[in-house]
């Protein structure tokens, strides 16, 4: 059956909803997918009601893989019948016919039970909107949630720079193939994600690049998710529809309110008018949630926090870490709003007592 599957998921022109019906006939037929692969064209167009255009590529697929196609599947590949198959996708309609993955496969029995949490938005985020996202990303993963997102540029990428950055497991649905990196200067953070947490993509190594996937893989993480965060998005974006899905899921929305004069914040206040609920700070949403999955009962704080010992200032921090001022001031902001460091007067950083 598994090989067999493999086959024809490979078949142009078949993606998940006639991967779906073509499992449902083999079901209603008593037969399995090989003997399906012999059918002739008028019994699959019989069966299945397939347009011409479809069975010219099923026919031509069929003559140049023989009749006893290579029935290999890679290494990286996860399907339905596989035991840490991601139980949660098969409510989608239709489910991912098989997942490309790298990185640590604990992490699929959480996904399997929705014990994550996604967190998505713009490409074009404000400043605001890349600081929520990193401490939203830090906050749940010191709390021991792990963080799905689609490692875009923007509100993706900081959530998952945030959940790396607090040792946490990040989770990252691509819209490319697993060896395919975009956009490109995403590398390293792709790397690090696929080292420290779970890459999942539906693409095969060598499809290309086409807008329609990005939005597609929406679905995969709001189906492997507890709740969506939308933390910022214009009218017109990705996060709208992960909202939309998370919504006919049954699946709790959080929003993190945004300038109202700013086009990047129209679409996620829009979301605030029809209902969602809105999302003040990231403890606000760990409090809610409570203890997730992967928390470790003696986790450390950040390197940053330690530096800070009983007080320090932004010059003390940059010349005991040598590390830009700049980058120092986005993560101690970040640190801020995750309510694990506290500026006093006269610009004193110092760690939150527990």
């Amino acid at each position: 059956m598994r090989g067999w599957w493999w086959v024809w998921s490979g078949c142009p022109g078949i993606g998940p909803a006639r991967m779906a019906a073509l499992q449902a006939a083999a079901l209603e037929h008593n037969v399995g997918l090989d003997d399906c692969w012999f059918w002739s064209r008028q019994r699959l167009k019989k069966v299945l009601a397939w347009p011409g255009s479809l069975l010219d590529q099923v026919d031509g697929y069929r003559q140049r893989c023989g009749v006893d196609p290579d029935r290999t599947v890679p290494a990286d590949v996860l399907m339905p019948m596989d035991p840490g198959w991601p139980s949660s996708l098969n409510r989608l309609s239709p489910p991912p016919v098989a997942l490309h993955q790298r990185g640590c496969l604990n992490l699929l029995p959480w996904l399997s039970e929705c014990r994550a949490i996604a967190v998505v938005g713009t490409r074009a985020a404000s400043s605001h909107g890349l600081a929520m996202a990193d401490a939203l990303g830090a906050a749940l993963a010191s709390a021991g949630w792990p963080v799905i997102s689609g490692l875009a540029e923007g509100i993706d990428a900081a959530a998952h720079r945030g959940c790396l950055r607090a040792g946490g497991a990040p989770v990252a649905v691509l819209g490319t193939p697993l060896n395919r990196v975009y956009p490109r200067h995403h590398q390293s953070l792709q790397d690090e994600v696929g080292r420290h947490g779970l890459l999942l993509s539906e693409r095969a190594p060598g499809q290309g690049i086409r807008p329609g996937h990005f939005a597609v893989r929406n679905r995969l993480i709001v189906g492997m998710a507890a709740a969506v965060v939308v933390v910022e998005c214009p009218e017109r974006s990705g996060a709208l529809i992960s909202a939309r899905l998370a919504v006919e899921h049954q699946c709790p929305v959080w929003v993190v309110p945004g300038d109202a004069g700013r086009w990047s914040s129209r679409g996620s206040n829009r979301l605030l008018q029809d209902q969602a609920a809105p999302l003040l700070s990231p403890q606000d949403l760990v409090d809610h949630l409570g203890p997730g999955p992967c928390q470790r009962n003696n986790s450390s704080p950040p390197a940053l926090v330690k530096a800070l010992g009983g007080g320090a200032s932004l010059d003390d921090l940059q010349r005991s870490l040598g590390v830009p001022a700049g980058r120092l001031s986005s993560e101690l902001l970040a640190l801020e709003m995750a309510g694990q460091v506290v500026c006093e007067s006269g610009f004193l950083w110092k760690p939150c007592r527990p």
